[in-house]
């Protein structure tokens, strides 16, 4: 089938924002149904009706495509969170992050080997996967430390946002369960808060 039938546009230009969308949600999905090694440019092209030179012409690696898909329209699911204490504050931050851990925990996962040996693709996880989150998460803290609640020396602070996000990552490999918004709050409230003198 001919690209312009397939209603896949021939150049650039051509592609519009939602049939990129399209795109990204679907080789994203392939990763995690799949894992990496094993989408191709050709399959995403057939579950889409593209013709497969429109992916190559545009993102041109299997690796630019899946970094491009994941920097794309991701917002921390951690900002903007501002109860006014610093224990309420990690508590939804904890439930926030319970919402989506086993979807990104999933992608990670699948993403596997070439994390560790593809630079963009290591960049753009750590740009859009993992950064946005802890930085929201730190904002939360500095604001508890103006506040006064915590001191600002306090050796625990720096471990916080690994404490959290560490533990959507681990508890599937552990347990075979995802770390979702009940048990990231129960170890919020039993290991988070207390390691900041704050139970």
């Amino acid at each position: 089938m001919r690209e312009a039938e397939s209603g896949c546009a021939p150049s650039r230009s051509k592609i519009t924002s939602e049939r990129e969308r399209e795109f990204f949600e679907a080789v994203l999905d392939e990763v995690r149904t799949h894992g990496y090694e094993a989408v191709t440019m050709e399959g995403v092209a057939a579950r889409t009706r593209c013709g497969k030179s429109t992916l190559y012409r545009r993102w041109r690696t299997k690796a630019r495509f899946v970094a491009a898909a994941l920097r794309a329209d991701r917002q921390p699911r951690c900002a903007g969170i501002d109860t006014g204490s610093l224990a309420g504050d990690l508590r939804l931050a904890a439930a926030a992050a319970g919402t989506w851990s086993d979807r990104d925990t999933t992608l990670l996962q699948a993403l596997g080997y070439a994390v560790m040996t593809d630079d963009d693709l290591r960049d753009a996880v750590r740009e859009t996967v993992i950064a946005p989150e802890v930085a929201a998460l730190e904002d939360v803290l500095r604001r508890a430390v103006e506040r006064g609640e915590v001191p600002a020396g306090h050796p625990a602070l720096e471990f916080v946002p690994g404490m959290i996000f560490g533990m959507t990552r681990i508890r599937p490999l552990v347990s075979g369960r995802p770390a979702d918004a009940d048990y990231l709050t129960r170890y919020v409230e039993s290991a988070v808060l207390p390691a900041l003198g704050l139970a």
